[in-house]
C-alpha cells in the first residue's frame, strides 16, 4: 500500500504540537473509510510516534481504508511543553482531533494506542462518550493496565497484549478487561514492544475490525 505522509503542526496550551497525516492509498480508496487518531508510549520513556508499534497501528488503519494521525506528545521532537502525566496529553488529542475534525467532519472515529497511549486514548474516548460522540471502536496495543487509571472502554475495543510483556503484565490487563467481558488477543511469545512479532497486530486489526 503507497501511503503518503504529510507533516504538520498545531497550536495546543503547551505550544506548537508536531504531527503526521498518513493517508491511504487513493487508487485502493478514492475516499477514505474513517479518520484515526494514535497515541505513542511514554514520552519519558522514549516514547514517540515514530515507535515501530506506533508505525504499525498507523499501516492497520490505513489497510482499513482510514486517513491516520499521529501526534508527538509534549516534549517528544518538535512538540513544545512538558510531560503532564496524561492529563495535558489528553487535552492536545482532543485538540487534534478537533483540528481533523474540520477537514474530515462526517468520517467515523477510531482511537489506537499504544502503551501510554491507551491511557490517553480511554480518556479521550471517555470525554467523547459524555459529549455523546464517541470514537466508534479503539484498537489498544499493550493496554496500560494497572500503570494508570484506565476507564473502561466500549465491548468491541480490538486488546493485543504480548503474552511476555515486562512492563504491563498480561495478568494486570485480564484483571482489568474481566469485570467488562472484553476479550484479550495474546500474541505467543511477544515482549511489550512485539519485536519480531510486530506483523500480528497489523493482521489481527484488519481480522477483527468487521466481526
Amino acid at each position: 500500500m503507497n501511503a503518503q505522509t504529510l507533516p504538520f503542526f498545531i497550536a495546543g496550551a503547551s505550544g506548537q504540537l508536531e504531527c503526521a497525516l498518513d493517508l491511504p492509498d487513493a487508487e485502493t480508496f478514492p475516499a477514505p473509510r474513517g479518520l484515526a487518531l494514535v497515541a505513542h508510549p511514554h514520552p519519558l520513556f522514549g516514547g514517540t510516534m515514530d515507535n515501530k508499534v506506533v508505525h504499525t497501528l498507523a499501516r492497520g488503519f490505513l489497510a482499513l481504508g482510514y486517513v491516520t494521525v499521529r501526534m508527538n506528545f509534549r516534549g517528544v521532537g518538535q512538540s513544545e511543553g512538558v510531560h503532564d502525566e496524561g492529563r495535558g496529553e489528553t487535552d492536545d488529542m482532543a485538540l487534534l482531533l478537533a483540528h481533523m475534525r474540520q477537514q474530515y467532519p462526517e468520517l467515523p472515529l477510531a482511537l489506537g494506542g499504544f502503551s501510554f497511549g491507551t491511557f490517553v486514548q480511554s480518556q479521550l474516548q471517555q470525554r467523547l462518550i459524555d459529549a455523546g460522540t464517541p470514537a466508534e471502536r479503539l484498537v489498544l496495543v499493550g493496554t496500560a493496565a494497572g500503570k494508570w487509571p484506565l476507564p473502561t472502554v466500549p465491548v468491541n475495543s480490538i486488546l493485543i497484549h504480548g503474552e511476555l510483556d515486562e512492563t504491563i503484565p498480561l495478568t494486570a490487563v485480564f484483571e482489568w478487561a474481566r469485570p467488562q467481558d472484553i476479550p484479550v488477543i495474546v500474541i505467543p511469545g511477544a515482549d511489550h514492544f512485539f519485536h519480531r512479532r510486530l506483523q500480528h497486530i497489523k493482521n489481527l486489526m484488519v481480522e477483527m475490525w468487521h466481526r
